[in-house]
C-alpha cells in the first residue's frame, strides 16, 4: 500500500471523491501542514495552527496509480482560488500535494505543468506542493461524514 495526502478545501467533499475511486482501500479526513500539534477542528477553523483540512489515501498502486489519484484531485475542486473552496474561507481550505516522496512530488509537479500548459483552468492554479508532514486524524464525527449524513455534498446545488 502506498499513501497520498491531498487537500481540495472542506474533506467532507475531497474524502467522498476519494472514496469512490477503485484501488483506494482507505481515505482519512484530517488536518496536516501547520505547526500546532494534535489541532482540533476549533483549532484549525481558527486559522492560526497554519493545518490545512485534508485526506490521507491510502492506495494500492497494482490497481490505482497515483497519476490517477491526481486527476481526481484536479477535478474535485477549483485549484485557482487562493485560501478557498465555495462558501469556505481561509488558509485551512488551500489548495494543496502533500508529496511523500520524489517520485509522487514529480509526478505532482508534472500534472500541475500539463494542465497550465493546456489551458485547463481561466485563471493560474495556486495549488501549493509541498512535503507531507505530520497528519493528524479529525475527530471521529468528520469520517464518511457524507454517509453519517445521508447527504451527497455540503454544497448548495
Amino acid at each position: 500500500m502506498a499513501k497520498a495526502t491531498f487537500a481540495a478545501g472542506c474533506f467532507w467533499g475531497v474524502e467522498d471523491a476519494f472514496r469512490q475511486v477503485e484501488g483506494v482501500t482507505s481515505v482519512i479526513s484530517g488536518y496536516t501542514g501547520g505547526t500546532t500539534k494534535n489541532p482540533t477542528y476549533k483549532d484549525v477553523c481558527g486559522g492560526r495552527t497554519g493545518h490545512a483540512e485534508a485526506v490521507q489515501v491510502e492506495f494500492d498502486p497494482a490497481r490505482v496509480s497515483y497519476l490517477e489519484l491526481l486527476a481526481v484531485f484536479w477535478k474535485s475542486h477549483d485549484p485557482t482560488t487562493m485560501n478557498r473552496q465555495g462558501p469556505d474561507v481561509g488558509s485551512q481550505y488551500r489548495s494543496a500535494i502533500f508529496f511523500h516522496d520524489p517520485q509522487q512530488e514529480s509526478a505532482a509537479r508534472a500534472s500541475k505543468d500539463v494542465l497550465i500548459k493546456e489551458g485547463v483552468f481561466k485563471k493560474p492554479i495556486v495549488t501549493e506542493i509541498t512535503p507531507a508532514s505530520e497528519f493528524y486524524r479529525a475527530e471521529e464525527y468528520h469520517q464518511q461524514y457524507f454517509e453519517k449524513q445521508g447527504i451527497k455534498s455540503c454544497h448548495i446545488q
